[in-house]
């Protein structure tokens, strides 16, 4: 709930570090320390001690955004609006910024409101849904905020009073440095964000809001501990580790990513002393020189703990980094000098467990072992709004290239963006979904294509195998075929059925035949423009049964959100992922045009109509697929007189 607001605390600490009494701008401008001047006004101090920006924003707009944030992440912006509005009753319940609070009432308020949702889905006239929606979500906000006001804003104040509490006796008691024993083996297990944004920056915020600054900013995001760990693997470091280890340093120690030296702790676990017993020199350093940070630094760059520390503790933050560096690197250093063996460690397979316990893949892990990290590219994605027409097509395009390229053991399947998880290597949308593509798989690689058929990103894609995929392709000949592959085209031929298999070929025409019957078939069609062609396939579908009459408007929906236009004359234009429940079975319309439709700038002679119920559809995709790729079929298809041709080709049959 923190971590996607940073950049609020990054603002507000800037705004702190400029604007207050004893800030940087009243400390370069000593005329500008007047009780009455702009800076003051902003800063509310002196004559505007009840106004100003600094003030309002950590009480008011920080926990909201928090609380909206956990709200949002339970049931989308409905849950993210109660989450906000239950989170207002915490603020205005307590004297101390209600970050706590906020992280206990946004994620209580999504899911309140999506838990009530449930209750009457699918019982409300229509016409009444809005209001419905509406004062559902205003009356439970409502009741949650007074709920916080009473009950949850006192209680978190008097926690967090008592967490400063705790950190004050440790202060005082020197044992600050003892935080270090949880703090650096809880982040070589990915929990460093959890302690980092979840416990320190809530209760040190308060603390900077107090004192203008926290030492509990640098507790976590000190990079020394990790920077003299990488700087001992440059000197006595070996092999893959050695030759990787000063550009981790860099990403490191410049780009605040931490995660990046995980893995050399994991591939040896000893070398955790020298990450602990450096962040514990930093720490006590930080508590003797009595520095701190005005506002968390993250990411956890030099660049942005130098941005938040404050004006008195610029000697005691660079000291506590450099000690901690120090530290680090001898016990490394002399950790790595006594290995016993030639035992070089696998930093392949410790980032690989790096990214098991992140969950999903590391986005600096390729820097550790030169691109292949990420191991070779197994699974490709080709994604679309709906899942069932466009990255079909696309993905059996893709599919018998990368088997003809000899990689059999690459997985190309389509799924719906929803629908994407952060488990594949390569995702190949549309152009205009790709964004929405990496908000749901963030560490895969993306590819953007425009032409479905014959878009030449296909072969880069190819050549992108042979880079990264170790040893290159088997032999074509030697590539398994998946299952699903439609029968593979020669010299415009389609191969024959191999002996034995006349029968299960017989059976999957048949099916494809139900699928595009000859009814729904035209070879004229009289459209002259786009919107009019999708009107044309879809009433094919609603006379063939297959569809209600609102998966047409569906079909007008989905070519507003991006272009079904395929390549080579074809379009397939198809429902949005919402109308999946308007198809009554799976069916496919063919329109054929003298004429060509302008379809977006392209020229569409041939539209096919697509109501995917399941999965049964694939295979006569994945065959027309291969029939556009292929010019004697597509002229087969411009003359062939009779809605049985059409079928014939389509189905894979003989001439």
């Amino acid at each position: 709930m923190v971590m996607p607001n940073i950049g609020a605390f990054i603002a507000w600490g800037l705004l702190t570090a400029l604007f207050i009494e004893t800030g940087w701008i009243t400390g370069i401008f000593s005329s500008l320390d007047k009780p009455g001047s702009w800076v003051a006004h902003i800063g509310g101090w002196g004559d505007f001690s009840d106004g100003g920006i600094v003030s309002p924003m950590i009480t008011y707009l920080l926990p909201l955004l928090i609380g909206y944030t956990g709200g949002k992440m339970i049931y989308d912006v409905r849950g993210g609006v109660v989450g906000a509005i239950a989170t207002m009753g915490v603020v205005a319940g307590a004297e101390v910024p209600m970050f706590l609070g906020a992280m206990m009432m946004g994620p209580l308020g999504g899911w309140t409101i999506k838990h009530l949702d449930k209750l009457w889905e699918g019982k409300i006239k229509p016409g009444f849904e809005m209001l419905v929606d509406n004062f559902s979500a205003g009356i439970s906000g409502m009741i949650l905020s007074i709920i916080g006001f009473f009950g949850i804003g006192p209680i978190v104040e008097h926690l967090t009073d008592w967490a400063g509490d705790a950190v004050d006796f440790l202060v005082d008691h020197d044992l600050l440095p003892l935080t270090s024993i949880l703090i650096e083996p809880a982040k070589i297990l990915f929990l460093n964000n959890a302690i980092n944004h979840g416990v320190l920056t809530p209760i040190g915020t308060n603390q900077a809001l107090e004192d203008g600054k926290s030492i509990l900013f640098l507790l976590e995001a000190n990079p020394g501990p990790g920077l003299g760990l990488l700087l001992a693997f440059m000197v006595f470091g070996k092999g893959m580790a050695k030759s990787s280890a000063p550009g981790a340093a860099l990403i490191h120690f410049f780009g605040g990513i931490h995660e990046i030296y995980f893995p050399y702790v994991l591939m040896k676990p000893k070398l955790l002393a020298a990450t602990l017993l450096g962040g514990m020199a930093g720490v006590f350093t930080n508590v003797i020189f009595n520095s701190g940070l005005r506002a968390p630094a993250a990411p956890g760059s030099i660049i942005s703990v130098y941005a938040q520390t404050a004006s008195d503790s610029y000697l005691g933050v660079t000291l506590s980094v450099v000690i901690a560096t120090a530290v680090s690197f001898a016990v490394a250093s002399l950790l790595l000098k006594t290995d016993k063996g030639d035992d070089d460690g696998d930093l392949s397979a410790a980032t690989a467990s790096m990214e098991s316990m992140k969950g999903k893949k590391s986005s600096v892990a390729a820097s550790l072992t030169g691109g292949a990290a990420a191991g070779p590219i197994k699974n490709i994605v080709f994604a679309c709004d709906a899942g069932m027409g466009s990255s079909a097509m696309g993905a059996s395009v893709l599919r018998k290239k990368v088997q003809q390229a000899g990689f059999g053991d690459v997985t190309v399947v389509n799924k719906a963006i929803s629908n994407l998880t952060d488990t594949f290597d390569l995702v190949v949308t549309h152009r205009d979904l790709t964004e929405r593509a990496k908000q749901r798989t963030p560490s895969a690689m993306h590819v953007s294509v425009d032409n479905f058929m014959g878009s030449p990103r296909y072969d880069e894609i190819v050549e992108t195998l042979k880079e990264t995929n170790s040893g290159g392709g088997q032999a074509a000949s030697e590539a398994p075929a998946p299952e699903s592959a439609a029968p593979a085209h020669t010299a415009g031929k389609h191969e024959a059925p191999k002996a034995g298999s006349a029968g299960a070929a017989a059976t999957a025409t048949a099916t494809q035949n139900d699928i595009l019957s000859l009814n729904s078939i035209v070879l004229q069609g009289t459209s002259t423009t786009l919107d009019d062609a999708i009107e044309e396939a879809g009433r094919l579908l609603v006379a063939a049964g297959a569809v209600e009459e609102s998966y047409v408007a569906a079909m007008h929906e989905r070519e507003r959100s991006v272009s079904t236009f395929m390549g080579n004359g074809l379009a397939i234009p198809h429902g949005t992922n919402e109308a999946k429940g308007a198809i009554n079975r799976t069916a496919m319309s063919f329109v054929r045009y003298d004429e060509p439709v302008d379809w977006n700038g392209k020229q569409a002679e041939f539209v096919v109509g697509i109501a995917g119920a399941g999965k049964d559809h694939l295979a006569l995709l994945n065959t027309i697929a291969q029939v556009f790729l292929n010019k004697d079929d597509v002229a087969r298809l411009r003359s062939a007189q009779s809605p049985e041709e059409i079928q014939a080709i389509l189905a894979g049959g003989d001439e």
